[in-house]
This record gives C-alpha cells, sequence and structure tokens, in this order.
C-alpha cells in the first residue's frame, strides 16, 4: 500500500491540526531523498551529523525518531511572512470523490500553515469572500496557529467572488515582501480574480496559486445527470447534446493553457491540483517545483 494517504482517508480526520501533522510527517519520513533547499517554505535536507558541525542546527525531532543526530541543511536560514488566501465563493461547494472543494482548500492551507510554523515562519489566514474579507495577521505562535485552524474549520462558502474593497490596505501595511499563497478553483465571470492577482503583484509579493479542480470537471463526468446548475449564478445547463463532451474538453483546456499563460506573464506560480491527489504529493511536487525556479 502506498504510503501517501488517500484524500478519502486525510478528509476523514476531523481534527484539522490532526491531519496537517499527519500531512507533515508524511512528508519528512521521505525528506532524506528529497533535493528541496532553501528559505521558508522551501523545506531543507537533512544529512548524517559529522564531527566538527555546528551543534545549533541538530534536528532534536529527527534524533527523537531515530536516535541518530541530523543536520538540518539550509542554503539560506532565514525567516518568512506566509499568507493563505482561500476563496470561499459559493463554487467551492462543488463536490467530487466524496467532499467539497473547500474541504480540500482548508487541508492544503492547515498543512502549508503546519509546515511554516515548524519552519520558524509567521502564517496568516485571509478568507475572500463576496466584497468581504476576513483576515488573521501573520504571527508565529502555537495558540495562533490554533486560532488558524479554528477559523479554516468554520469557513461556509457562498456568494461570487468580488475583490474586497480594503485588500490592499492589508497586503501592503508592512512594505515587505511576503509570500501569498492563494488557493481557488478560478471561478470568475468577468476577469476578477485576475484583477485581484494584479493587484496583489504590483506589490512586489511572490505570489503562489493553487487552482483546485475535480475530476469529474477534468473529465465532464457527471453520469446520471442531465443538467448542471451553477452554484453561483444558479443558471442551469443541459449537458447530454452528442458531442458536448468533446467541445467541452476543448474549450477546458484552451481555457487552461491561456490561464497559465497569463500567470506566467505575470511571474506568478501557478499549479493545478485535482481533488484526487495525495496532500503530501502536491506538497513535494510544490516544493520541488519552487525551488527548481529558484535556481
Amino acid at each position: 500500500m502506498s504510503r501517501l494517504l488517500d484524500p478519502k482517508i486525510l478528509m476523514s480526520i476531523k481534527n484539522l491540526q490532526l491531519a496537517a501533522k499527519t500531512t507533515i510527517d508524511g512528508f519528512m519520513a521521505g525528506i532524506n531523498k528529497s533535493k528541496v533547499k532553501g528559505p521558508g517554505l522551501e523545506f531543507s535536507q537533512y544529512r548524517s551529523y559529522q564531527p566538527g558541525d555546528d551543534l545549533r542546527w541538530l534536528d532534536w525531532k529527527m534524533y527523537a525518531r531515530s536516535d541518530r543526530y541530523y543536520i538540518r541543511e539550509s542554503e539560506i536560514e532565514t525567516s518568512i511572512s506566509v499568507r493563505l488566501l482561500v476563496d470561499a465563493s459559493a463554487s467551492m461547494n462543488h463536490s467530487d470523490a466524496g467532499f467539497k472543494k473547500i474541504e480540500y482548500a482548508r487541508y492544503i492551507a492547515a498543512t502549508l500553515a503546519c509546515l511554516a510554523n515548524r519552519q520558524g515562519d509567521s502564517v496568516g489566514l485571509y478568507v475572500f469572500q463576496n466584497e468581504q474579507l476576513f483576515s488573521l495577521p501573520s504571527k508565529k505562535d502555537h495558540q495562533h496557529l490554533a486560532r488558524l485552524y479554528f477559523q479554516l474549520e468554520n469557513i461556509q462558502p457562498g456568494g461570487g467572488f468580488t475583490e474586497p474593497i480594503r485588500y490592499r490596505d492589508i497586503f501592503s501595511v508592512n512594505n515587505k515582501r511576503e509570500l501569498l499563497i492563494f488557493i481557488t478553483d478560478f471561478y470568475e465571470s468577468h476577469g476578477e480574480i485576475i484583477q485581484l492577482l494584479d493587484s496583489l503583484s504590483s506589490l512586489k509579493h511572490e505570489i503562489v496559486v493553487f487552482h483546485l479542480m475535480g475530476k469529474n470537471e477534468l473529465e465532464m463526468d457527471y453520469k446520471g445527470y442531465a443538467s448542471l446548475q451553477d452554484l453561483e449564478t444558479g443558471q442551469v445547463i443541459a449537458i447530454k447534446q452528442e458531442g458536448y463532451k468533446t467541445v467541452y474538453q476543448q474549450k477546458l483546456n484552451d481555457h487552461l493553457s491561456a490561464l497559465r499563460l497569463k500567470l506566467l506573464e505575470r511571474d506568478i506560480f501557478y499549479r493545478m491540483i485535482t481533488m484526487t491527489q495525495p496532500l503530501e504529493q502536491v506538497l513535494r511536487d510544490f516544493l520541488n517545483q519552487r525551488n527548481k525556479l529558484k535556481t
């Protein structure tokens, strides 16, 4: 059996803190084979302790688990501010594989918050819904992390995605370049999400976009249904026309290609994630790809 947890199994762990720890522990179990290095969320690799190594870089948690001394290698030892941005519009209620997009999103956010906290980074949470923006400013302490988990657990998607009125003041307050991780299904009617990303990019932040999609969306697999309803507008669309699936998938591929190009032009890291992917693998792929872009 694969060491990676099936998302259905992970989603059954109702305690977000436990689920995040489970994912991170699974990720760390294979870290010796990883080449991911660097600051912040670019997790460093471990190597065996050698005489003369600086004892400050000994990892005592690894020692407790393995009874061996390991040095935590890093090209640059520094801390950063990580801000997790979560799309909470109604389309995040879309279901696939037995759970909703918002559930998968909160587990991604919790896992990344746990990893950032372990590495000494401050982490904050920002939830976008209609014109409202819930904000939990970045901090490092464990009580703050518990509050972040609580807020993630209580997100209730609804409405559409509208650029919040006050977001610019919040994200430019420190005048420091930060890491913004935006988790969204990229459902927009008139380019609202692109407009938001343009605004955030103008503040010189590093931006990562995780684009969530259900396998049923990608494959147009809605067996037993004659129509689909837009979760945000209520519009109903028939899906049984001959050749509809082929046309849909071609248009979807064109849309995704155009979206990747738009974000590439803006120097925004983009990764599409299907809801069947294990979170540990998502995390590993993200950190490895991000490291390659920085070397």
